[in-house]
């Protein structure tokens, strides 16, 4: 079981847990575990920080598995596992240096995948801002870009409207290894990937960036979840006040 830190970052319904280094295996088991608390109401929504052991992730999209382009035995040498997993998107790349947030929040009040990941995207947005990048989305492509280059990827799952899985933003990561696949099946005319230390040109705090993200995610979260206001009625002889 991840070694668990808790930071009362909100009120303390909510909460942000740091699991140090993990197996991505390990990992989404645990995460089955908080997705079941929080279904059960036993816990708030819940921010989880971890690093991964290096390991390759094919996601649900049709031909991801095509875009694996070490062979076994590359794999080995490189000591990347392979994980079949069951979030959305494509195959990414996870491992030391590499900040991965695994939000397990509630969305009854706002049932709506495609607006929750640009609340994600705008969470990592504002966080790189906050150290001296301007990132941006890219229209069609999931995730936040400083120009060409990928600084971070998502992938998301829902149980009954509780999200798991999340977000990986390239803090110090290993950035060789993306060389064995095609990252989130994007060709490397397209984009490439990249990390905060390469465009800062220094090694950053991990702990120090969590802070940052998770502050912008419980910035954020409490308007993204807020339910829009009802239509207005359509004007009618009753209801027209002219």
């Amino acid at each position: 079981m991840p070694a668990t830190s808790t930071t009362s970052i909100r009120p303390t319904a909510s909460r942000t847990l740091d699991w140090g280094r993990t197996r991505y295996e390990e990992a989404w088991r645990e995460q089955d575990g908080l997705v079941a608390q929080r279904l059960a109401d036993e816990i708030g929504d819940t921010l989880v920080f971890t690093e991964h052991e290096p390991v390759f992730t094919v996601g649900l999209r049709a031909g991801a598995e095509q875009h694996l382009v070490w062979d076994a035995a590359r794999l080995s040498r490189e000591g990347v596992e392979v994980v079949k997993t069951n979030r959305g998107g494509d195959i990414t790349y996870h491992g030391p240096g590499q900040i991965v947030g695994y939000p397990i929040v509630s969305l009854t009040t706002h049932k709506d995948l495609h607006t929750y990941l640009r609340f994600l995207e705008q969470v990592l947005i504002n966080a790189v801002g906050s150290l001296g990048l301007a990132a941006t989305r890219r229209p069609g492509l999931t995730g936040i870009w400083l120009g060409p280059r990928k600084v971070a990827a998502l992938g998301v799952a829902v149980k009954r409207w509780v999200t798991y899985h999340g977000f990986a933003l390239n803090v110090n990561a290993h950035l060789p290894h993306f060389a064995g696949i095609v990252p989130c099946g994007i060709d490397s005319a397209e984009g490439t990937v990249t990390s905060l230390e390469a465009e800062l040109g220094r090694a950053l705090d991990l702990a120090e960036v969590k802070t940052v993200l998770a502050r912008e995610f419980w910035t954020l979260l409490p308007e993204f979840l807020t339910p829009p206001p009802p239509a207005s009625a359509p004007l009618t002889s009753e209801n027209n006040p002219c």
